[in-house]
């Protein structure tokens, strides 16, 4: 018989896990490494209104964090590199070798372009002599026409300039990876000066795709906390899956043992959590005495991957309305919602704007916590004051 749990319950859990309610669980830079592992990867977005998005994922879990810390793992330490995996991400470098079968896929993609090849020389050769370079500093000129042979490539079709379509070529292939970035502008320079050899050059883990999917699954599961089986983000991006293969991984983690089943009262479909995490289950099923926490939580976070999980959970309505005509947006182009406790209170533009939901009750309690939540926000984006 399957475990059954309120939803009140499974908010906890999941915010446990994902270490937004109680005690922080990560602390300062070796936290956030600890995060991204925890996730297997956090979404990056270049646009910078109130911090930058993996920035603003990390700052709502990591106590003490510093937007420093982040730049220091991918550039310095060289703990987590930039490529694309739940979209554009940042993921440890321990899985370099994983995406291999998206590197072999450029490299097929790039023998369809004739004469790329010579430009993928020419420009290695340029960088072996000076070293990290941007497209703006690259001297291949022109435009070429540039169609992605995979999807998250970050070349979108079209025409291209010449000097970004080959960088990104083979920053795709794995021959180069980002060494910096200024503002939106990337600078690539020679993998094997940054990644170890015996990472750089260790063979694909899983020469079967569906082994490959299972292992992609296994760590949106551990991202999300719980999960159900059927379409949502924690599955976008995912190489090749099916609907069918997607069944059937659930199904074998299930009868493994590595993934357990629960249901939770007014769902009609069953949740999967790592059995690992069957501690932190048992903890909220003996407890409500967790500290609460109000934090700002990025759009792309980790928590808001199934936005359809979140509205049937936690009741809470969330589009990110970058993209939205002005006319047509409800609250604004970058809002942060809040969340205080076990649930979603309200939401922020952090330059104009806040909302609180409907039902909240706007406590002593309440007002104090969003206020340390919004001097804490401030600080971490080097601001002195806060108008509220």
């Amino acid at each position: 018989m399957k475990l059954n749990i309120t939803k009140e319950q499974a908010r906890r859990f999941i915010l446990l896990k994902q270490s937004l309610l109680g005690e922080h669980k990560f602390t300062g830079k070796q936290g956030a490494l600890e995060y991204v592992r925890q996730a297997g990867c956090i979404q990056f977005d270049p646009v910078d209104v109130c911090g930058k998005m993996a920035e603003l994922t990390l700052q709502s879990r990591v106590k003490g964090f510093k937007k420093e810390f982040l730049s220091e793992l991918l550039y310095c330490d060289r703990a987590l590199f930039d490529y694309p995996d739940k979209q554009l991400s940042i993921i440890p470098t321990e899985y370099w070798p994983y995406f291999e079968r998206y590197r072999k896929a450029a490299r097929a993609g790039g023998k369809k372009f004739e004469g790329l090849s010579e430009l993928e020389e020419q420009a290695k050769e340029f960088i072996e002599r000076n070293g990290a370079v941007s497209a703006e500093e690259l001297p291949l000129t022109g435009k070429m026409r540039w169609h992605s042979q995979i999807h998250w490539s970050g070349n979108w079709g079209g025409e291209s300039n010449t000097a970004r379509s080959v960088l990104e070529q083979l920053y795709s292939t794995g021959e180069l990876v980002i060494h910096h970035k200024k503002g939106s502008r990337k600078y690539y320079d020679l993998a094997r000066r940054y990644i170890p050899a015996e990472i750089l050059n260790a063979p694909e883990p899983l020469s079967d795709d569906f082994e490959y999917q299972k292992w992609r699954m296994l760590h949106r599961i551990g991202a999300a906390g719980l999960i159900w089986d059927r379409p949502s983000g924690f599955s976008n991006n995912v190489w090749n899956l099916t609907t069918e293969n997607r069944h059937r991984i659930f199904s074998m983690l299930s009868d493994d043992g590595t993934i357990s089943e629960l249901t939770v009262d007014g769902l009609k479909n069953t949740l999967y959590y790592l059995t690992e995490n069957k501690p932190l289950l048992n903890q909220v099923l003996s407890t409500s005495d967790f500290k609460p926490r109000c934090e700002l939580i990025a759009p792309l976070d980790p928590f808001l991957w199934d936005k359809q999980l979140i509205r049937t959970i936690f009741g809470f309505e969330y589009s990110w309305e970058i993209y939205t005509p002005d006319e047509k947006r409800k609250y604004g182009a970058y809002v942060l919602p809040i969340l205080y406790g076990g649930r979603f209170v309200g939401r922020v533009e952090a330059i104009n704007n806040r909302w609180y939901e409907d039902g909240v009750r706007q406590t002593k309690t309440l007002a104090f916590a969003v206020e340390r939540c919004l001097k804490r926000f401030a600080e971490f984006n080097d601001c002195n004051t806060v108008v509220c």
